[in-house]
C-alpha cells in the first residue's frame, strides 16, 4: 500500500484496519467503545451533514471541545468535506474565542457541552461569519443550535437519497498542498497567529514518525494533551493510522484514575505532568517508614547506575542485573503500576524536559521519548527513538527534514513539515520564513557530533543583564523546579544588575511540612509571608547558587500566593508562561526586589 499523502488518506487507512474498538470514552462510570464501522459512518455522515448545511470547500469550521471521540470524528469530517479545521482550546475565555473565530472567518463551530456553548452565546453576535453552532451534549434543544447527532442524521438521510458520490469525490479531491487546518499559536506575546498547515505538512510528520515510535495494532493510547495542541493531534493520527485504539482521558484531574482503568501502552504528555507525578511519588516516600525510605533511595541509585544501559540498550553486568531486578520488584514496579502497568513508551513534548526528570523516570523503567517541534512545523523536527536516544537532547532530526543553526544560535528548519504561513498575516509570515524557505524557530540550540539536537532556550526569552551577559532562563528555571518546594518559577533580570525570581511554591508540600513543623497557617498569603517558609526556599536557592556562575546566581526572590492561570492571561493553554504579562502584572513586586540593587550587588 502506498504511503498516505493527505489526512483524508489516513482516514481511509484507519477505516480499513479492523480492531475491537477504535476509540473509548467514559460515560458515567463505564468506558464506551466506538467501533470501526461506527467511526467510518459517523465521519462520512457528519461530513455530508456539513455539506447539507452549506459548508463549502475551503470554509473554516471550528472545534471547541475537550478530548472526546466527536472531536476526532468532526475533524476528519471537516477535512473530508474539503473544509479547514480550526481547533479552539476549551480553556479559553469568550473574548479569546471570539478573536480566533473572527480571524479565521469561521462559518460553523462544533462545541462539546453547555459550558462551551454558553461562551459562544456570549460572543455569537460579534462573530458575523458564524452560521451554525453544533453541540455534542445538550440535555434539551436550544434555539439556533444544532445537535451533533442531528447533523449526522441529516447526512445519513442525504446519502440514502443521493448515494455516496458527493462524499467520495470530496474526500478524494484533497491534495497535499491543500490547507487542512489553522492552528492558532498560544500567543505568549500579542494575539495568537493562525498557522496554516496543509494536508501534506501533517501527513508527512505522521508517515515519518511511524518509523520511530513502534506502535502496533493492539496498542491502546491514552489521549491526555488537548487535541487543540498539534502534538496530540498528530500523534492521534499516528495511533489511528497504525491500528491502535485511543482512550480519551476525562480531564487532567482524572488522568491517574483513567491510567488504572485503561492501562495504556502509550501516551503523550508535557514535562509538567512528569514533574507532578515525581513530586507525588517523593511526597509519599517522605511520609513512609524509615525502612521504606531507605529502600527507595537505594533503588534510585540502582536506577542511576543502570540508566546508561537502558538508554543505549546495552546488556547490564550480572551484579547490576540482579540489583536491577530487586529494585524493579520492590520499588519501580509500583511506579509503573501508577501508569497502569503496561506502558511501553511515553512521548514528551511541548516544553523542554529536564535531564534530571528524564533520568528519574527512565531509570525507573518508564521509557520516555522526548521530541522537539512547533505548531508551525506540524510539529515534529527531531525526536529520540528507542534505539537512538541521548538524555539532555531532543534526539536526531527526523528523515526528510533539514535543520541548521544560524550564526546567533537560532535553530532554522526547512522541509515538507513547514507551514504555508500565518493566516491573514503576511508580515508575520515574512518574519518567520525567509526567502530560502527556512523557518526561524525562535529557539536557541546546537547539534552535537552524533547529530543529536539540543535546545538551550527561547531566543526571545534570553535575559541580557545590565552588563550585556546573555542568560538563558529556562535551564535555571528547570533547576529551581527540581526542588520539592518550588512549583512554577519565573526568572527576572533583563537589563538588571542581577537575577531575581518570582516563585509559585509547591503549596501541597509546603502546607504539609508547615503543619508537621507545628506552624499555624490560615491562608496561602500567610504561608508565603512566613519567615520559616521563606527560609526553606532560601536554603534551596543557596544550594543551587553554589554551582552557578556569579551572574547566574539568584540574589532575591518573591513568593506568590497563587499559581499562574490561563484565565488571568498569565500562561497559555499549553502552560507556557507569558513573560511580558507577568512582568507587567507583577511590576510592583519586581521593583521591590530591585529597590536597593546597588547595595545587593556590592555585597
Amino acid at each position: 500500500m502506498a504511503d498516505p499523502k493527505t489526512l483524508n488518506d489516513i482516514y481511509e487507512v484507519t477505516c480499513s484496519i479492523d480492531r475491537p474498538a477504535i476509540m473509548k470514552s467514559k460515560h458515567g462510570d463505564r468506558w464506551v467503545d466506538v467501533t470501526v464501522p461506527e467511526f467510518r459512518d459517523t465521519v462520512r455522515w457528519f461530513s455530508t451533514g456539513l455539506y447539507e448545511l452549506g459548508v463549502k470547500p475551503g470554509d473554516r469550521v471550528g472545534i471547541l471541545a475537550e478530548n472526546r471521540p466527536e472531536w476526532t470524528m468532526a475533524d476528519f469530517a471537516i477535512l473530508c468535506a474539503s473544509a479547514v479545521t480550526v481547533p479552539v482550546y476549551p480553556t479559553l475565555l469568550g473574548w479569546q474565542i471570539e478573536y480566533i473565530l473572527n480571524d479565521a472567518g469561521t462559518v460553523a463551530l462544533v462545541c462539546s457541552t453547555k459550558e462551551q456553548l454558553d461562551k459562544v452565546r456570549e460572543i455569537r453576535d460579534h462573530v458575523p461569519s458564524l452560521q451554525n453552532v453544533i453541540v455534542c451534549d445538550l440535555e434539551q434543544p436550544s434555539p439556533g443550535v444544532l445537535m451533533f447527532a442531528d447533523v449526522v442524521a441529516r447526512g445519513r438521510a442525504f446519502e440514502q437519497k443521493n448515494g455516496r458520490t458527493w462524499f467520495d469525490q470530496s474526500r478524494a479531491s484533497r491534495k497535499p498542498d491543500d490547507l487542512a487546518t489553522l492552528v492558532y499559536t498560544s500567543g505568549t506575546t500579542g494575539n495568537p497567529k493562525g498557522a496554516m498547515l496543509t494536508h501534506g505538512n501533517v501527513t508527512s510528520n505522521v508517515v515519518t514518525t511511524r518509523n520511530y515510535v513502534p506502535i502496533q495494532a493492539d496498542d491502546v493510547a491514552l489521549s491526555i494533551l488537548p487535541l487543540s495542541h498539534i502534538l496530540e493531534r498528530m500523534v492521534d493520527f499516528l495511533y489511528l493510522y497504525k491500528g491502535g485504539t485511543i482512550a480519551y482521558a476525562e480531564n487532567i484531574n482524572k488522568v491517574a484514575e483513567n491510567m488504572q482503568e485503561i492501562r495504556p501502552t502509550y501516551f503523550g504528555a508535557v514535562p509538567r505532568l512528569f514533574e507532578k507525578m515525581r513530586q507525588r511519588i517523593m511526597d509519599n516516600v517522605a511520609t513512609a517508614p524509615a525502612a521504606r525510605q531507605k529502600i527507595f533511595r537505594w533503588a534510585l541509585k540502582v536506577g542511576e547506575e543502570r540508566l546508561p544501559y537502558r538508554v543505549e540498550r546495552k546488556p547490564m553486568p550480572l551484579g547490576l542485573k540482579i540489583k536491577s531486578a530487586i529494585a524493579d520488584k520492590l520499588v519501580f514496579s509500583k511506579i509503573l503500576a501508577r501508569l497502569g502497568g503496561r506502558v511501553k513508551y511515553v512521548v514528551s513534548g511541548g516544553a523542554p524536559l529536564s535531564q534530571e526528570l528524564a533520568a528519574f523516570f527512565i531509570g525507573a523503567g518508564v521509557e520516555i521519548l522526548e521530541g522537539y517541534g512547533l505548531t508551525e512545523t506540524s510539529p515534529v523536527i527531531a525526536v529520540n527513538r528507542p534505539e537512538k536516544r541521548r538524555l539532555g537532547t531532543v534526539g536526531p532530526i527526523i528523515e526528510g527534514v533539514e535543520v541548521k543553526i544560524a550564526s546567533d544560535g537560532e535553530i532554522l528548519s526547512r522541509g515538507p513539515h513547514i507551514m504555508k504561513g500565518y493566516w491573514n498575516n503576511p508580515e508575520a509570515t515574512a518574519q518567520s520564513i525567509d526567502a530560502d524557505g527556512w523557518f526561524h524557530t525562535g529557539d536557541i540550540g546546537e547539534i552535537d557530533s552524533d547529530g543529536f539536537l539540543k535546545i538551550t532556550d527561547r531566543k526571545k526569552d534570553i535575559i541580557i543583564n545590565a552588563y550585556g551577559k546573555n542568560i538563558a532562563p529556562q535551564p535555571l528555571e528547570a533547576l529551581l523546579k527540581s526542588s520539592p518546594y518550588v512549583g512554577t518559577p519565573v526568572l527576572i533580570g533583563d537589563r538588571r544588575k542581577f537575577l531575581t525570581a518570582l516563585i509559585v511554591p509547591n503549596f501541597e508540600k509546603l502546607e504539609r511540612d508547615a503543619a508537621a513543623a507545628g506552624l499555624q497557617i490560615k491562608s496561602r498569603d500567610e504561608l508565603v509571608a512566613n519567615v520559616g517558609v521563606r527560609k526553606m526556599i532560601q536554603d534551596e536557592i543557596d544550594r543551587f547558587n553554589q554551582n552557578l556562575d556569579r551572574q547566574e546566581k539568584i540574589r532575591r526572590f518573591a513568593l506568590l500566593p497563587r499559581d499562574f492561570t490561563i484565565e488571568d492571561d498569565e500562561i497559555t493553554p499549553s502552560l507556557k508562561v507569558k513573560r511580558k504579562n507577568i512582568d507587567k502584572k507583577y511590576k510592583n513586586v519586581i521593583d521591590q526586589l530591585y529597590a536597593d540593587e546597588n547595595l545587593v550587588e556590592t555585597s
